[in-house]
């Protein structure tokens, strides 16, 4: 209706008055109210959550109105919990309230990118050869034509293409470097499936369809602990955040558990009601702090110091001074202190500890026929040695053993944890010392660098005629921690004030943190798990794990936790938060996600090793193995660089290797048909003769690098790239802020096993292609960008080790302008792959070496000495001294057919994981109803699988987790190897089957399964280690228990077979860099450190415009008040931070809750936000890992030794970054390069 006339009434309305001629009450239109109503009107809501590794996993309203996303709030209808346990919800936090920005954001990518250079290269190609191949082999042939695209990469210059011309060109490229060069140069790097798993699959499934190369990224981003595969056999796998709930007493060490696991938090403060005590253990003073009882403050870097201290009191007060039954009892059947180590004779008439004693090292091998040289023995209360059920010998081979009843032989049995009482003599044994490496920035407490003490021992006759001493692990452990047994050991400590390896005044004196507080910390820790039958919790963080030597910091924990009988038990244990890990429906994923329906193995690397080797990084390398080396070792054994003894692993199968041979694997077929052999045996010759080398022996020879880089999920370049500046150099080949010298121009041990180059190769990947949905650093250095859906436009699944639900990813809206999601993008580059390769590519034979895998018969490789086949000890046999070597046949024209179908292999051999397997002939006959099946083509008959829905719905329909009648297949696995059954886990269960439908209309709860080691019950919460203690299912180890003692060769040489204290390293990133020119203000060297941040989820949410407004809106460092006052700084001034490995330009945080000594730099802030140039460089900022490079360390590349064996993210070298020092001061001028007039020059402090 008009309201014209009403508009002309205007002036001549009067209304009444009222509050004495104050108010008038008016007659006009109200319509202007509207507006007001229908802010918050919407069309529709769809749930759906963020994909973005933040392990919150948490369950939005998306509010949709006139087809485009408004904001976003969070559900409230998880699943309620029983009644003595909180609710899941609230769960969310303000950076994924701000993400709806991003949907329609400036930043956000809108149509596909291409770099101008190359594009233009390309449409000239294709003018001249019709075929898109021929195209690309013309500019790749021609080093100008590829410098000149190379060079510019991060200068800009993008320009708007469309998906079929970027589809032909990438396919084109793939298609060439394969025919060229091999499958496996082209390669792939997506990181943490578990935030969305079908996106991740997508990219992963069209690379191994290829035979092309998975990275792995657990490693890679320093989430994964080494000392949990160490220990338990399994990558990481820890309580859901309610079971902090059913805790007593909390120690959060180096966990910010209300920044960093926001969604989280509330169980953490709701158990204080209960009388939980909590204590937070930080070098600075965090958000966490303020939220606990006590707060102890060591200095960073000394973490296993402190464990070990606490360790210290911890036996002495509940093990030997009034020894806690529980305890002891527990340490008994779960662990693997009974059983005896063998004494090996040390040059000064001493011993050292050596490998753990085996059935084979006995005149009758204690009657075990399989395996004999990988199950231990023990001595049981009666005095005899056997070989108790569980040890990894019992996994492989036969079945109904391989449990941890206290059964040895048939017969029950009870086994000793001391030899002290009944011991033939007492031994002096020799233990390592490393707490007196004297280093300028870290105490230290100086004693002799090997320590003698007094253990009680066995004699033995052995089945080779001679006679050993032995001695308990329990024993080892004791006097590893400077315990005195009463032997007259004079380095034991006497009383907790004796300034000996591991007391507490030992331990005030490295940390900084008062003896007083260690006791009683480490005293009322133990009691209350002794009361409370282990309900006391240690929640890690990343800060722990980002150092060298994470794993003696975490081992150092973890000892506390088993000593005390927390590991398995409600409430107890440790919980590793660090990146989103848990994919909990993981066996039903990995045949989408690696094409295992259709090729077995696929090719997957560890990204550690791989860019360590492919950036370069090497090359800089200024630590040696020799300073690593434990002073009982001999040098001489250990020679090199650390990188040989990465080239040594991969030879020996210990680690993979990418590329992997110095020629194209799909050659070697007509080679050795040319030989008269198989594939197989003609590489075994030609490696042993040398006429196939392994190539990484070789990286700079010109054939042995990675060409094709495909980055989805992951801004690779701008938060995890660990040395970027030596990836922007060598793999792209473009600016660098290097500061430091290669070891072709300073003093340096060069490689041993890998051909040295005096000029390294710049510039090694042709193509880069990002896939992303905004405009990150990474995207500004590649070379296309494909605009992919937000986490609002796209169907998907996430998981988190957080609580036990699954969670879609839903469209709510159509994708924006011409984005798409990562299935249909990777379809579409299938789709044209399979075209283009006609004529080039067909049906091919690929040869794959395959590491000796964890979780497969593989791991039983060497039991005893470390044979190289390359050195002439011993023969190349593949899959035991060498890789698996497995021919794999490939159908390139069919590349599509199968990327959108579900393959026979699932059919004929069944699905499994961690070692077993199960008949999946049901699920797939189902999925091809739901589904429906191809009509025609390479894959007729073949379950469809076009969409991303469809991916999802095979996802769930295979794994144990989402399907009941799986899991109850898989507990009937695993119980045919155990003996003990195992199916009530889930029986009542077997009927249930989880939909996409189903989790979009409310979380689900998983269900159990033997893929991990809890349970998901109406009873109990999550907690990992929970079967294995209380279904007696063996931990994954070489004892089948809790391996405390690593008795690996390596691990021995480098003093690492028992936990110690190992200052952090020193990098010499500080001390070796080129002369810097100085700018009239002071310097110093701190502490480089990059906790996770409040404003954003790595480096997403960093540039959101609403996270920037909250936070400083660019880059800052947070540095002490001390320091700040010695510099001259003051809060915001604009300082830079550099060293060998380049430089950064920030402003300053001065803050009182920093000590001096170090800086912070939270992780991880773009690059592309309110940076400065670098006076050092020249070149625009830098960003957090511009200062930082890979340093790998041997003892994580030991492989084919029980649970000390790869898996893909499970063991590998890993990327740590928080032994770095930097030299920062306050920066002169600031100049912003771009000439609109905003430099300025910073004065000295008045």
């Amino acid at each position: 209706m008009s309201k014209l006339l009403d508009r002309f009434r205007y002036f001549k309305q009067k209304g009444d008055t009222f509050a004495d001629g104050h108010g008038q009450v008016m007659y006009t239109n109200r319509d202007w109210e509207d507006s007001y109503r229908q802010r918050w009107q919407f069309d529709k809501i769809v749930r759906s959550t963020h994909g973005v590794n933040c392990t919150g996993s948490c369950s939005w309203k998306i509010y949709v109105k006139n087809g485009l996303v408004t904001w976003e709030t969070q559900q409230t209808d998880y699943p309620r919990t029983r009644p003595d346990l909180p609710n899941h919800e609230p769960r969310g936090c303000p950076r994924g309230a701000s993400y709806s920005w991003y949907l329609y954001s400036a930043n956000r990518l809108k149509y596909p990118l291409v770099r101008k250079r190359l594009i233009e290269l390309w449409r000239e190609a294709l003018s001249r050869h019709s075929d898109p191949v021929l195209a690309w082999e013309s500019i790749m042939n021609d080093p100008q034509k590829c410098q000149s695209y190379k060079q510019v990469r991060g200068h800009g210059g993008f320009i708007r293409s469309n998906w079929k011309e970027l589809n032909q060109l990438i396919a084109a490229a793939n298609v060439w470097t394969i025919k060229t060069y091999g499958p496996d140069r082209v390669a792939g790097f997506s990181p943490i499936p578990a935030m969305s798993m079908v996106s991740y699959a997508a990219g992963t499934r069209y690379l191994s369809l290829l035979g092309g190369t998975c990275l792995s990224f657990y490693d890679w981003y320093c989430d994964l602990p080494p000392a949990s595969p160490m220990t338990w056999g399994e990558q990481t796998d820890v309580p859901e955040s309610a079971d902090w709930y059913n805790s007593a007493y909390i120690i959060a060490w180096g966990s910010n558990v209300p920044q960093t696991r926001t969604p989280d938090a509330h169980f953490f403060t709701e158990v204080r009601y209960k009388g939980t005590k909590t204590i937070a253990i930080t070098p600075d003073y965090s958000e966490v702090a303020k939220l606990c009882d006590q707060w102890l403050a060591p200095k960073q870097g000394t973490d296993s110091a402190l464990a070990m201290a606490m360790g210290h009191v911890i036996l002495k007060e509940f093990h030997l001074d009034n020894p806690s039954d529980y305890f002891l009892n527990y340490c008994r059947r779960y662990t693997d202190m009974p059983m005896l180590v063998l004494l090996d004779e040390h040059a000064d008439g001493s011993y050292v500890p050596g490998r753990m004693m085996r059935a084979s090292d006995l005149v009758d091998g204690l009657g075990e026929a399989n395996n004999p040289e990988w199950k231990t023995v023990a001595l049981n209360s009666t005095g005899e040695l056997v070989a108790p059920n569980g040890s990894i010998g019992f996994r492989w081979g036969e079945k109904g053993k391989w449990n941890l009843e206290a059964v040895a032989a048939g017969v029950e049995t009870e086994l000793s944890l001391s030899l002290l009482g009944q011991h033939d003599d007492v031994a002096g044994v020799a233990f390592p010392y490393f707490g007196g490496n004297e280093n300028p920035h870290f105490r230290s407490v100086r004693q002799e660098p090997v320590l003698v003490r007094k253990l009680p021992v066995k004699r033995l006759a052995l089945a080779d005629g001679s006679e050993r001493m032995v001695v308990s692990v329990y024993d080892l452990v004791l006097a590893n921690y400077g315990l005195d047994r009463g032997l007259d050991d004079c380095h034991s400590a006497n009383n907790y004030n004796d300034v000996k390896a591991y007391t507490p005044a030992w331990g005030e004196q490295i940390t900084g943190v008062p003896r007083r507080h260690i006791e009683t910390i480490a005293r009322e820790f133990a009691e209350t798990a002794h009361k409370t039958h282990g309900r006391s919790m240690i929640i890690l963080g990343a800060g722990v794990n980002h150092w060298y030597h994470m794993d003696m910091n975490y081992r150092g924990m973890i000892n506390m936790l088993v000593f005390c009988g927390c590991v398995g038990q409600t409430g107890g244990g440790w919980a590793h938060y660090v990146g989103q890990e848990k994919l909990r429906p993981q066996t039903g994923w990995l045949p989408l996600a690696f094409a295992l329906d259709w090729n077995r193995p696929p090719r997957q690397m560890n990204s550690t090793s791989f860019f360590y080797n492919h950036a370069s990084q090497w090359r800089y390398e200024k630590l040696t193995a020799q300073e690593l080396l434990s002073p009982l070792a001999d040098p001489a054994k250990f020679s090199g660089h650390l990188i040989d003894f990465n080239v040594r692993a991969e030879r020996m199968g210990w680690l993979p290797s990418a590329p992997q041979l110095n020629l194209n694997p799909l050659s070697v077929k007509a080679s050795a048909d040319k030989a008269g052999l198989s594939a197989a045996d003609y590489t075994v010759q030609a490696l042993k003769s040398g006429a196939i080398r392994f190539a990484c022996e070789q990286p700079d020879s010109g054939h042995n690098h990675p060409r094709n880089l495909f980055v989805w999920r992951s801004n690779l370049l701008g938060s995890s790239g660990k040395g970027h500046e030596y990836m922007l150099k060598y793999l792209l080949g473009t600016d660098s802020g290097i500061q430091g010298e290669a070891l072709g121009s300073s003093e340096g041990i060069k490689p041993e096993e890998v051909e040295w180059q005096s000029a390294a190769i710049e510039g090694k990947l042709d193509l880069l292609v990002t896939l992303d949905f905004r405009m990150s650093s990474t995207c500004l250095f590649s070379d296309i960008v494909l605009p992919t859906a937000t986490w609002y436009e796209k169907d998907d699944m996430n998981t988190s080790d957080m609580h036990p639900f699954i969670h879609p990813l839903s469209a709510a809206v159509d994708p924006a302008w011409e984005s798409k999601s990562d299935w249909e993008i990777y379809k579409g580059i299938a789709s044209v792959f399979s075209e283009v390769c006609v004529g080039h590519l067909g049906q091919e034979t690929d040869v794959v070496l395959h590491p000796l895998q964890h979780d497969s018969p593989a791991e039983l490789a060497q039991p005893f000495d470390i044979l190289d086949w390359r050195k002439g000890e011993c023969e190349l046999i593949p899959g035991k001294t060498a890789p698996n070597i497995v021919v794999v046949e490939r159908d390139y024209p069919a590349t599509y057919e199968r990327f959108t179908s579900l393959g026979p292999l699932l059919d004929k051999l069944g699905n499994g994981g961690k070692g077993i397997a199960w008949n999946t002939q049901d699920e797939v006959d189902f999925l091809g109803k739901l589904n429906y099946t191809k009509h025609d083509g390479p894959a007729k008959g073949r379950p469809r699988i076009d969409t991303a829905l469809d991916a999802s719905e095979v996802i769930l329909a295979l794994a144990p987790e989402t399907n009941g009648q799986v899991a109850v297949k898989a507990w009937q696995a695993l119980g045919e190897m155990t003996g003990r059954e195992h199916t009530h886990l889930a029986i009542n269960k077997e009927d249930e089957k989880i939909r996409f439908r189903d989790i979009q209309a409310q979380p689900r709860k998983i269900i159990s399964s033997p893929t991990w080691s809890g349970l998901e019950s109406e009873h109990v919460s999550y907690n990992a280690g929970y079967t294995n203690v209380h279904e007696l299912i063996p931990w994954r180890t070489l004892s089948g228990r809790q391996q405390l003692y690593q008795d690996h060769a390596w691990m021995r040489a480098f003093g690492e077979s028992l936990v110690a204290y190992r200052p952090p390293i020193d990098t010499r990133s500080v001390s070796e860099m080129r002369e810097i020119p100085p700018n009239g203000f002071p310097e110093k060297a701190l502490n480089f450190l990059t906790p996770h941040q409040k404003w954003g989820i790595h480096s997403t949410y960093s540039e959101n415009l609403l996270m920037l407004t909250l936070s400083r809106g660019g880059p800052i460092v947070w540095i002490s008040e001390a320091d700040a006052r010695e510099l001259g700084i003051e809060d915001n001034d604009w300082i830079e931070a550099f060293n060998a490995n380049g430089a950064l330009t920030a402003r300053a945080v001065v803050s009182q809750r920093v000590p001096p000594g170090m800086t912070m730099m939270y992780h991880a802030q773009e690059r592309i936000m309110n940076i400065p140039g670098s006076e050092v460089t020249g070149m625009r900022g830098g960003i957090h890992n511009s200062v930082t490079r890979v340093c790998p360390k041997p003892t994580h590349m030991i492989g084919g030794y029980a649970q000390l064996a790869y898996g893909f993210n499970y063991y590998g070298t890993v990327g740590s970054n928080r032994d770095e020092f930097i030299m920062i001061r306050k920066m002169k001028n600031i100049n912003w390069l771009d000439d609109e007039g905003r430099d300025q020059v910073q004065e000295a402090k008045k």
